[in-house]
């Protein structure tokens, strides 16, 4: 996503706020706990906080400072700040390499991410705002609304309606044919992507609902979530409630691109030791298995734990009789390296291997 869509994003935005600019701001955006006015300046503090994390190569946390109203600001005067700071969200895309990341909490992100998260910041608080004031009915430009997920939200069924209903379903804002309203949601600024797999991590976010009898947020195929992928996610939710959980150290989804459904999971059974040793395991419901989908998803998993700084080794355990995982395993470059206690096998792959 580039500068023109931020721009296009916020003209969408201030056309329609400004035809009710008239109404009282201080009632409830729909579905927040902020206010209109609130909301307003959430917004703007988005695109602020976004473009001075491209400008200052963010690699950790938000620049500490934030924005506010001055006291007695109109909602004119609210609409001319987000302008004004979308501005500079705009500004700051249209000029940072390609290749710059700098930190979000759902990924790290380049330019082209930011930019698809003030598009969708300013989409979805426009019409939270509009709701709390009793409008209905107002929709954004469909591509605005593909671009978006396209970019973030690699896990949302595409063939179920149209673009605007899904990103209000993608995040938690209605529910869409045969897929209730999502209590859990998150987007993907730099997911794990493989052949006709992507990875989506399993932050605490949502696996605490996962964990559960949720989805998670995820449009999982007919037989999913499988009991590892369930027990895995309440592995990620202990790490966190211990203060030992690390941003893409947990579990992931495996979602099928062909048509967006969750098939599995895998991922570590924690933060690599001091060695930079970490333990893999995976999990694929019955309906998808025999088809590759899970090396795939693993060689993935590899080629971005390898990329991180000091790790050495990758391990999994397999039980004895578990001959399809084997075989995965072996296809991903792993090599066995000797025997569990109860007769299971050990596997190991190296960094110098890759």
């Amino acid at each position: 996503m580039s500068s023109e869509a931020v721009d296009r994003s916020v003209s969408l935005t201030a056309q329609a706020l400004r035809e009710v600019a008239h109404l009282d701001w201080s009632v409830p955006a729909a579905g927040l706990e902020w206010s209109c006015y609130d909301t307003a300046v959430h917004v703007a503090s988005d695109f602020t906080g976004y473009a001075t994390q491209l400008t200052g190569r963010s690699t950790s946390g938000y620049a500490p400072f934030d924005i506010s109203a001055d006291p007695g600001t109109t909602p004119d005067g609210l609409i001319q700040v987000i302008e004004a700071t979308g501005g500079l969200l705009s500004a700051a895309v249209a000029v940072t390499d390609p290749a710059v990341r700098a930190w979000h909490p759902y990924g790290f992100a380049g330019p082209d991410g930011f930019a698809a998260m003030g598009v969708v910041e300013t989409l979805l608080h426009t019409h939270d705002i509009l709701g709390g004031l009793g409008v209905t009915g107002w929709e954004p430009d469909a591509d605005l609304c593909e671009q978006v997920l396209d970019r973030l939200f690699p896990q949302v069924p595409r063939d179920l309606a149209a673009p605007w209903p899904t990103l209000l379903w993608a995040t938690g804002r209605g529910a869409l044919p045969g897929l209730p309203r999502r209590t859990a949601w998150r987007w993907y600024a730099e997911p794990v992507t493989a052949e006709r797999v992507v990875l989506c991590e399993i932050s605490p976010l949502v696996a605490g609902d996962l964990q559960g009898d949720g989805t998670g947020g995820f449009a999982w195929a007919e037989d999913g979530p499988g009991e590892g992928t369930r027990f895995a996610s309440g592995m990620v939710a202990k790490a966190r409630e211990e203060g030992t959980f690390r941003p893409g150290w947990g579990a992931y989804a495996i979602v099928r691109t062909q048509d967006r459904r969750a098939i599995g999971g895998i991922g570590f059974h924690g933060a690599p030791d001091a060695e930079g040793n970490a333990e893999v395991g995976y999990d694929l419901v019955p309906s998808a298995r025999g088809n590759g989908y899970v090396t795939e998803a693993l060689k993935g998993l590899v080629s971005w734990a390898f990329a991180q700084p000091g790790v050495t080794a990758l391990h999994a355990r397999v039980d004895a009789d578990n001959a399809p995982s084997h075989a995965v395993l072996l296809r991903a470059g792993f090599e066995r390296t000797g025997s569990t206690e109860d007769g299971g096998a050990r596997y190991s792959l190296r960094a110098a291997a890759q």
